[in-house]
């Protein structure tokens, strides 16, 4: 008789974790070894994400990839990795100002209804008059609206988005498959933030303009750096990391209890038809305030001396926060599928080289009129993190200013406050645009507005100084 530890179905789900994480280790020899891939800056958890990509070629290989179990590891370290990061203290030694933080906000905003512009100005026109082309028949209307996602958020909103349209697309008997769509949108832009980066930084460099660190060595931190006297001692009957994954686990569990709640209500239409379909996907975003509300318990607690100890260090969550980020982007890239991509490879192709043109331009543009100063330094960080996440941002930062002295490192980490906030009306916008082809004229409509509003904030100076003379 076979035991229950012995059944394959038993050991499913651990043979994903093996091969995301033989991947990763794979992915970090070549990012060593392989001398362009070291130059390139590509992170090593895209080339562990390639690697099972390219290996599913093999039909054999294939079989032993669960795309459901991929795509589930990618939304639900999403949410896990912004818990942690917003359960850090956040001791941040560099100073900046609270217009430079709301400002580099607004320019992620900007950024991302420019790439939401871009991606619908090129997907609309395809489904009105490609529908049935065999190159570009297989595209959905609202499908260009994966572009921010993918470029701006990263793989799991590329996913949670590409499949609520997905489900809206085949209601309407459209065959697009939005899943992959959006996570080959995320995939792409990993390479399009890190391989553009370093090429700008190289020409910047011959120019004279900015110096390249080639040492590569930034601020060595170790978890001391981050202790204080009343941090969990190490002697501690339990360890350290338990503790801090046990908080973001907990806030995970609320965030489920509180989605299921959000899942039962019955108002109307409205919520029923654009609301109620993005609670599930929004799992990161009630990730970021029930972590923010833990941190509040916290300090409460700590303030009236209830709880003694610091629970909340800043340096394993920020390594918690790293894991789970590396994780999300292995998973995210294997989860592609090689048939459904051929179905959309053209629409892909122009979305991505025209979305990468126009992030480039329009950061770029921001960029020398906010930051006198540290323009590349904040070009750098904020082009990679809008075509991939916060750490290619950092590690692209980390290459011309690798002791973060110019104000550009705590800039980005700060604005995800006021982007968060400015955010949400324009994710809720995303999220009624795949409802009808009027839907999504709409939101053109309501995202161009938008776009104006954010670029006429972002140059009021200019403009008010032209106005004066």
């Amino acid at each position: 008789m076979t035991s229950l530890f012995e059944s394959i179905s038993s050991w499913t789900f651990l043979i994903q974790i093996f091969i995301i994480t033989a991947a990763m280790l794979i992915g970090n020899i070549i990012r060593r070894k392989v001398w362009f891939m070291n130059r390139s800056l590509i992170p090593t958890a895209l080339i562990g994400g390639l690697l099972i990509f390219l290996l599913k070629l093999i039909p054999s290989f294939n079989d032993l990839i669960d795309k459901n179990t991929m795509e589930i590891i990618t939304y639900h370290t999403l949410a896990l990795g912004f818990i942690a990061m917003s359960l850090r203290v956040k001791k941040e030694t560099c100073v900046t100002s609270t217009t430079k933080v709301i400002e580099t906000g607004v320019l992620t905003i900007g950024t991302y209804i420019v790439q939401a512009l871009v991606g619908l100005l090129i997907t609309v026109p395809l489904f009105l008059y490609c529908i049935d082309s065999e190159w570009f028949g297989n595209i959905f209307y609202a499908g260009g609206l994966l572009l921010p996602m993918g470029y701006g958020q990263g793989p799991g909103q590329a996913l949670n988005f590409g499949s609520i349209y997905q489900e809206h697309a085949m209601a309407s008997g459209l065959p697009f498959q939005g899943k992959d769509f959006g996570l080959s949108i995320a995939a792409i832009g990993f390479i399009v933030g890190s391989v553009v980066g370093v090429i700008y930084m190289n020409i910047l460099r011959r120019k004279g303009k900015l110096t390249v660190f080639s040492d590569k060595q930034g601020i060595k931190t170790t978890m001391e750096d981050y202790e204080t006297d009343n941090d969990i001692p190490h002697s501690e009957s339990v360890d350290k990391l338990t503790i801090t994954l046990s908080m973001i686990f907990v806030v995970y569990m609320f965030v489920y209890l509180f989605m299921m709640a959000m899942n039962s209500l019955h108002l109307g239409n409205l919520w029923e038809n654009s609301i109620k379909p993005l609670i599930w996907g929004f799992n990161f975003f009630w990730g970021i305030l029930f972590a923010s509300l833990m941190k509040m318990i916290v300090k409460f607690l700590r303030k009236r001396e209830i709880m003694h100890r610091e629970y909340l260090n800043d340096y394993l969550l920020n390594r918690s926060s790293g894991f789970f980020f590396d994780i999300m982007i292995v998973a995210g890239t294997a989860a592609i599928s090689f048939e459904n991509l051929k179905s959309f490879i053209l629409p892909l192709i122009l979305v991505c080289f025209l979305g990468a043109i126009a992030t480039f331009i329009y950061i770029n543009w921001v960029c020398k009129e906010l930051y006198k100063g540290y323009r590349y330094e904040a070009f750098f960080a904020m082009f990679g993190t809008l075509t991939g996440t916060a750490s290619n941002g950092m590690i692209l930062l980390r290459e011309i200013d690798p002791k973060y002295e110019t104000p550009a490192a705590n800039n980005l980490v700060l604005q995800n406050i006021p982007a968060v906030v400015l955010g949400l009306p324009i994710l809720l916008v995303l999220g009624y645009a795949p409802n009808s082809l009027q839907a999504t004229y709409i939101t053109i409509g309501i995202v161009s507005v938008l776009w104006v509003i954010a670029t006429l904030f972002l140059f009021r100076k200019r403009i008010f100084k032209k106005f004066k003379k």
